[in-house]
């Protein structure tokens, strides 16, 4: 196994990640955690690490707002991307560009970060425990991480009401692979499991697309965008809905912080 680079496919990527309605409100969704651990923190310039943030969605309203982040990603091609958005911006010099696996930061960055983001990359890699646990090594003692990953609970429970009872019963084991479409979906007791041994406590747990792929009329993704995007905001917070989302974000901090 290997961890998965979207050098060939990234174009396609910058555009269905944050160009489509459930990109849409990934985005909303994730942007306002961000923001409620921005109100946790020091309220002065951070350092941030946005850690596998591709083409740097988030590090460029980061550095919008005066933080200084530094972006790494493994893939060339949406490091590219990330430069030319940036280009011009007069928040630009408030963020580094490392072309670098996260496994590899140690040899590229050094110091400790406010703020560590690390979205939708655990599900990947090939070894999700250990890239999260070098992860960390880069944290502050009092700083905090925004976490995502995509939840398998969901994916199966997704795949029960589609009607895909054959893939489930056969294990979600995909005979080819679909670009998109994570390698390693992971269960949200696994990461808690990880996270209580690596003496990291969750502060709060959201759920990120609760109600969009669940939607009986796909039309109404479009026709009823803005009421759908109110309920997403109302409910991931809420359980059962919070397990449900496509994507779980945890906000943590160590446990003696």
């Amino acid at each position: 196994m290997a961890d998965h680079n979207f050098d060939n496919i990234a174009q396609k990527f910058v555009k269905n990640i944050y160009g489509s309605t459930k990109g849409k409100i990934r985005s909303e969704i994730v942007w306002s955690e961000l923001l409620h651990c921005l109100s946790l923190l020091p309220q002065r310039p951070l350092r941030i690490l946005d850690a596998g943030g591709g083409f740097g969605f988030f590090t460029q309203k980061l550095a919008a707002l005066g933080h200084q982040v530094v972006l790494c990603d493994i893939s060339g091609e949406l490091l590219k991307e990330a430069q030319q958005q940036l280009n011009g911006q007069a928040y630009a010099e408030n963020v580094e560009i490392l072309h670098c696996s996260i496994q590899n930061l140690p040899e590229h960055c050094s110091g400790k970060f406010d703020l560590i983001l690390n979205h939708a990359v655990l599900e990947w890699l090939a070894d999700p425990k250990q890239t999260l646990q070098g992860l960390l090594s880069f944290l502050c003692a009092d700083g905090l991480l925004s976490l995502m990953f995509y939840n398998k609970e969901a994916q199966r429970f997704f795949n029960l009401v589609s009607g895909n009872f054959d893939f489930v019963a056969k294990g979600m084991v995909r005979k080819k692979v679909v670009r998109l479409t994570p390698t390693y979906p992971l269960l949200e007791t696994d990461i808690k499991m990880w996270l209580d041994e690596f003496e990291m406590q969750i502060l709060q747990k959201t759920g990120v697309r609760v109600l969009h792929d669940y939607l009986k009329e796909s039309s109404h993704c479009e026709e009823k965008f803005a009421q759908l995007l109110e309920m997403e905001k109302q409910y991931c917070h809420q359980e059962p809905y919070a397990s449900l989302g496509r994507y779980t974000h945890l906000t943590v901090k160590g446990k003696n912080s």
